[in-house]
């Protein structure tokens, strides 16, 4: 596999044709925040907080550094006013969906993101798809997948795989950076009448 050498944030960085800039990235100790990525399954580039800005040419633009394959000579920039700005309104437009989010506070906390600029009912989901991506690509079960349709879509689980795999699997909770997993999970088995303690 051919090397190649980009610049991030002033640091010259050898990486792999085929990486990501955000693997290229965290294997030098730069840190990008991300919410939908996770190490075992496909980059997905949902929630775009990994959002960098990358000249090429000339040329500046903002890309999902979870899904932009590193090239040669580019250079990157982690961190930027518009950066900054761009992940602020993100994490804002997420706080009204979860607002009781530990990952979403302490991200807010750091890029100036205030909970109530949004007024929305929260639905604690903020779509970054990790369960149903973990649940399919690493579990081959497909026990929960997405139901509706734009700001209507929401998790939900499959009650008639999720009652017989889910209890004794659980691996996509950690996952989730809400509450929302958990949430709709326990009211399947409510209705299932199949958890822990449900006569």
């Amino acid at each position: 596999m051919r090397s190649v050498v980009l610049e991030i944030d002033g640091r010259e960085v050898g990486a792999k044709e085929g990486m990501t800039i955000l693997d290229a990235a965290r294997s030098v100790g730069i840190q990008i925040p991300t919410l939908c990525h996770h190490e075992k399954l496909e980059p997905y580039g949902a929630c775009r907080i990994c959002t960098v800005e990358v000249e090429s040419r000339g040329r500046s633009r903002l890309v999902a550094s979870c899904v932009y394959p590193v090239e040669e000579g580019i250079s990157v920039r982690t961190r930027s006013e518009k950066i900054d700005r761009l992940r602020k309104m993100i994490l804002q437009l997420l706080l009204a969906h979860a607002p009781d989010s530990p990952v979403l506070k302490e991200l807010a906390q750091e890029y100036g993101a205030k909970e109530d600029i949004f007024d929305k009912e929260p639905s604690f989901c903020i779509h970054c798809g990790l369960c149903v991506r973990y649940c399919a690509e690493v579990k081959k079960l497909n026990a929960v997948g997405f139901v509706g349709r734009g700001t209507r879509r929401e998790i939900a689980f499959v009650p008639e795989i999720a009652s017989k795999v889910c209890w004794d699997c659980k691996e996509c909770f950690p996952l989730c950076p809400t509450s929302a997993l958990q949430a709709a999970y326990m009211l399947v088995e409510a209705f299932a009448g199949s958890g822990p303690g449900v006569d």
